[in-house]
């Protein structure tokens, strides 16, 4: 069995309002609710558990409503915490392999949850990605500084992929030596520390993470295309 782990324990202040980002309606439906359908509806993914932030328990059951899904973990002070105890919570059901996808990226296509699970045969970490096509310029203090060579450079998406056991261990073995937290910004950083080779997939422009009010209009366009 393939698990996908969904990470909604943000609060979202860069979109500000009184709800969290994975709470919005998006299409009249609540953003993590579409996020874990994605998953919920692919033939190869048989757990789909979700960590939250302790406050939103009202906000998950209510966008969770008659959806078969496992009561919700809550999260920590961290993303990367937050992780953690999400796998933890997994353990006992031992699958062979895990995504770990954002909460509020509700449009992840059937077509990248398959990739990623599939190119885990040969790799034990997976992340879906897209190659950058703009021009890259350093900036400092409002000046361009350089222009950075864009060959080979990939914006990171999810979800990111794992084989179970490995990625467990490493967030074990990291949170032992920093009990009190890291700074590692994403997952694959996680396997990486523990000397991980990370391979990319591809991943979809539709793919966005709602983080602004101009994400959310995004989405809505993305939705009417859909339709």
């Amino acid at each position: 069995m393939d698990a996908a782990l969904i990470v909604g324990a943000g609060r979202g202040r860069r979109m500000g309002g009184p709800m969290p980002k994975q709470y919005r309606e998006l299409g009249g439906m609540p953003v993590l609710r579409r996020t874990l359908l994605a998953f919920l509806g692919h033939p190869g993914i048989g757990l789909v558990q979700a960590v939250i932030h302790a406050d939103d328990r009202d906000l998950y059951d209510a966008a969770t409503a008659g959806l078969d899904v496992p009561p919700p973990v809550l999260g920590g002070d961290t993303r990367q915490e937050s992780v953690r105890r999400g796998l933890e919570s997994l353990a006992a059901a031992q699958p062979r392999k895990v995504l770990i996808h954002d909460a509020v990226r509700p449009f992840v296509a059937r077509e990248t949850i398959a990739s990623v699970l599939a190119a885990l045969d040969a790799s034990p970490a997976v992340i879906a990605g897209v190659p950058v096509t703009d021009t890259l310029k350093r900036c400092r203090d409002g000046v361009i500084m350089e222009t950075v060579d864009r060959t080979g450079v990939w914006r990171a998406q999810t979800p990111q992929g794992f084989v179970f056991a490995r990625i467990l261990a490493a967030h074990r073995k990291l949170h032992e030596r920093h009990p009190e937290g890291s700074d590692l910004t994403d997952d694959s950083l996680v396997a990486e520390s523990d000397g991980a080779a990370v391979a990319m997939t591809l991943g979809s422009e539709d793919n966005i993470k709602i983080t602004t009010e101009g994400d959310l209009a995004r989405g809505e366009t993305i939705l009417a295309r859909m339709r």
